[in-house]
């Protein structure tokens, strides 16, 4: 078929969700899967090649148009598209389910510690997961699993997709370093450093008044040597302590005796 390039590029552009390649057969039952196949690669090609506004994606099991994230600003003023939001608690859950499913709820809680009712449930409303079943145990709990829409809204082709521990360990590895090197503060280059003038002119008045008190110097270097100050006080406890006062007092005392010697002489 000649226009099977241009059949299949207007299907794709009606197409609401990813469109199956058992979808397109279904549409085009006249042509083989890997015509199709075929057509779709070389579309792929061209929107590659051509650089527009939108391209060519496998994405959930099937093949989707969609616009080129580097248009966003101008698609968001148009639309104003509502983006999906999840918290924290939500996007742990919904990882625990996606790596673990089927799984029931009692296993989810049983990972995180707490309970996840109202959040499971959240992820059913934003039909990121779905019901499978009931487990055949007491009590008959239900069974969860992610949909179509879980890998749509991540840029999934199937969950095979979904990066290994390994791979998530490794990306871990690096968010930590960038934070530690944002955190680390670099040294303001010599270049850039500034010189205050009024800093400058304290600095040099002070280093042009005389030393008036010559034992600050020995005291400054007692200061950086523990050992000096040490050796300097067990001196000082070594000696008496002799008050001034006490010593004039002494002498004329002893020059009084001295003239009252004479005197009796």
């Amino acid at each position: 078929m000649d226009d099977l390039k241009n059949i299949v590029e207007s299907l794709l552009f009606v197409a609401k969700d990813p469109i199956t390649l058992e979808s397109l057969k279904k549409a085009i039952p006249d042509i083989e899967a890997k015509e199709i196949r075929a057509a779709l690669l070389e579309l792929s090609k061209e929107y590659e090649v051509r650089k527009g506004g939108f391209y060519l994606k496998e994405v959930a099991g099937g093949y989707q148009l969609r616009t080129r994230p580097e248009y966003r600003e101008w698609i968001a003023r148009l639309i104003q598209p509502n983006p999906m939001r999840l918290s924290k608690a939500a996007l742990e859950t919904l990882a625990i389910i996606a790596y673990k499913q089927p799984v029931i709820r009692s296993d989810v809680e049983h990972i995180r510690g707490v309970d996840s009712g109202s959040i499971v449930r959240l992820l059913l409303d934003k039909k990121l997961i779905r019901v499978l079943g009931h487990k055949d145990i007491p009590g008959r709990p239900l069974i969860y699993a992610t949909t179509k829409h879980f890998l749509e809204v991540f840029d999934l082709k199937d969950l095979r997709d979904l990066p290994t521990p390994k791979e998530i360990e490794e990306l871990g590895s690096v968010f930590y370093e960038d934070s530690q090197e944002t955190a680390q503060t670099p040294g303001e280059p010599e270049s850039q450093k500034q010189e205050n003038p009024d800093q400058a002119n304290v600095d040099q008045t002070y280093k042009n008044q005389p030393d008036n008190n010559p034992g600050q110097e020995e005291l400054a270097d007692n200061a950086q040597n523990p050992n000096n100050l040490l050796i300097a006080d067990h001196t000082n406890q070594n000696q008496p302590d002799i008050n001034p006062l006490i010593i004039d007092c002494a002498d004329e005392d002893q020059e009084n005796h001295n003239q009252i010697t004479q005197d009796s002489k």
